[in-house]
């Protein structure tokens, strides 16, 4: 089984001299990769780049997509972002509500408005019975607040929280994801947490263009770079890096309602 990567950006600016090279070669086994790419989840950040999330997913079959409003972006969400979004979620290859969640660290958006928009997703998540990608960053107390509101399934992608916290994410019924920072010199206390996530709740993503994992870090990311993190997930966890693509594949297709068959 070849991986699939949860949650990537490659509507990103940084793509724009090279998107289609790179995302062409993505389903070929290569040195870099030697299992190839099954499937892409590409996240959005807001209602333009939900859109063009959901073309790419037009352009390549073995693309999925999510919309939302990253917190980066919460001040300036349309007033009936809902609407629109509720809209974008009728199209079959938009799987997720996402990113949405809290961002401490940069503070682009007030805190009141990150978690008024954030809250106002997790509703829209809860109506429609749609999982969500969250985005916790310097955030823990205040996101598991909020999550602990709400009857929703989901996902906090490239997790930086604690053991503690993934057991009480996994009783909530969520899933944890990992990105090339699991590879860094400074990951100790997220390798403990790689080791406390059950099987049927881990995922492996790339963040990309960003989180490069060694020995790429500093470049721009792309998901064949995702190799090494499964590596580092499979010698944490004392498995194969096989395994942990077969378990991964699984785990994002039963999240996002995928057909595995479609993705082998």
């Amino acid at each position: 089984m070849p991986l699939f990567d949860s949650h990537a950006h490659y509507d990103d600016d940084k793509f724009n001299d090279n998107r289609e090279e790179i995302i062409k070669g993505l389903c070929q086994k290569s040195d870099t990769n030697p299992l190839g790419i099954s499937a892409v989840l590409n996240s959005a950040s807001d209602i333009k780049s939900s859109y063009a999330a959901l073309e790419l997913t037009k352009r390549y079959p073995f693309f999925y997509c999510s919309c939302g409003i990253h917190p980066h972006e919460a001040e300036d969400a349309e007033e009936n972002f809902e609407d629109i979004l509720t809209e974008l979620l009728k199209n079959e290859k938009v799987r997720a509500i996402g990113e949405i969640g809290l961002d401490y660290h940069y503070d682009f958006s007030p805190r009141d408005v990150q978690k008024e928009i954030f809250r106002r997703q997790m509703s829209l998540a809860e109506e429609l019975s749609r999982p969500v990608i969250i985005h916790d960053r310097e955030a823990h107390g205040d996101c598991m607040e909020i999550v602990r509101d709400y009857k929703v399934k989901g996902v906090f992608h490239s997790f930086s929280g604690s053991a503690e916290m993934v057991k009480e994410l996994v009783r909530l019924g969520y899933y944890i994801s990992f990105s090339g920072v699991v590879t860094f010199k400074n990951a100790s206390s997220i390798l403990k947490a790689v080791e406390a996530v059950p099987d049927d709740r881990l995922l492996v993503e790339t963040d990309c263009p960003y989180l490069a994992p060694v020995p790429y870090r500093g470049q721009v990311n792309n998901s064949s770079f995702m190799y090494e993190t499964a590596k580092k997930l499979a010698e944490v966890r004392g498995v194969s890096v096989e395994e942990i693509a077969i378990l991964t594949a699984s785990n994002a297709c039963e999240l996002f309602g995928i057909n595995s068959q479609k993705i082998q």
